[in-house]
C-alpha cells in the first residue's frame, strides 16, 4: 500500500475501537440506516456534521456544499433532501452555516475567483436583498458574519419553499427545519431561531397546493 497508509491505519485503529465498544456495530449499521437529521452545511473541512453534534455514524444524513447553499435547481441537493424526506422519513432537517465563511466572503468581494463564481452568484443575490442593512455594519469581519447568519436564514426558506418539503407537511409527516450556524472558534452550535414546522409559516406566495 503506497499512498495514505496513514489513513488506512487510522481507518483499521477506529474500526477496531467501536467493534471493541458495540461488537455488533458494524452489523446493525449495515442492516439499516434511520437517521432522525438532515444535516445541510458547508463544505468547510472544520464543520463535520457527526461530530460537532456528538452523533455516531448511521444517526446524520448528510449533504454538504460551500457556504451551505439550497438553490431550486440543484438536483443533488434536491435528491438528497427527497431521499431524506420521502425514503428515510428524517424528522428534523438543519441548514448549518459557520461564521467567517470563505463562500460567504468571497460572495462580498469584487473579485473573479473562476467556475464558483456562478455559485457565488446566489450568495451575491441574498446580499443585494440586505444590502441597507449588511452595509450598515462598517466593521468588516462583524459584517461577514451577521452575513453568515442572513444567508442560513435564507436558506432555511429554500428548504421549506421546495415541493418536496411542503409535500411532507401535506402529508402530515413530522418534519421541522432549523438553522443553526457553528462558531469555528469555541466549537459551539448557535440557534438561529428560525425553525419552521408547516407551510402556513411562510410567506403565501410560496404555499404550494392549498389556498394561502
Amino acid at each position: 500500500m503506497r499512498f495514505l497508509k496513514h489513513i488506512f491505519d487510522n481507518n483499521r485503529a477506529w474500526a477496531e475501537m467501536m467493534e471493541q465498544q458495540d461488537p455488533q456495530f458494524f452489523q446493525k449499521l449495515a442492516m439499516q440506516q434511520s437517521p432522525e437529521y438532515l444535516w445541510i452545511g458547508c463544505a468547510d473541512s472544520r464543520v463535520p456534521a457527526n461530530q460537532i453534534m456528538g452523533l455516531m455514524p448511521g444517526e446524520v444524513f448528510v449533504h454538504r456544499n460551500v457556504a451551505n447553499v439550497v438553490v431550486h435547481s440543484d438536483l443533488n441537493c434536491l435528491s438528497v433532501i427527497q431521499y431524506a424526506v420521502e425514503v428515510l422519513k428524517v424528522k428534523h432537517i438543519i441548514v448549518c452555516g459557520h461564521y467567517g465563511c470563505g463562500g460567504v466572503s468571497a460572495a462580498m468581494q469584487h473579485k473573479e475567483f473562476g467556475l464558483i463564481d456562478n455559485w457565488l452568484r446566489h450568495l451575491k443575490d441574498i446580499y443585494q436583498r440586505h444590502e441597507n442593512e449588511l452595509d450598515t455594519i462598517p466593521d468588516d469581519k462583524t459584517r461577514l458574519n451577521h452575513f453568515c447568519e442572513v444567508n442560513v436564514i435564507e436558506q432555511v426558506r429554500n428548504v421549506c419553499h421546495t415541493t418536496i418539503v411542503q409535500g411532507a407537511w401535506r402529508r402530515g409527516q413530522s418534519l421541522a427545519v432549523h438553522g443553526w450556524i457553528y462558531g469555528l472558534t469555541n466549537g459551539l452550535l448557535n440557534d438561529m431561531d428560525v425553525t419552521i414546522t408547516s407551510a402556513a409559516e411562510l410567506d403565501a406566495l410560496y404555499r404550494m397546493g392549498a389556498n394561502p
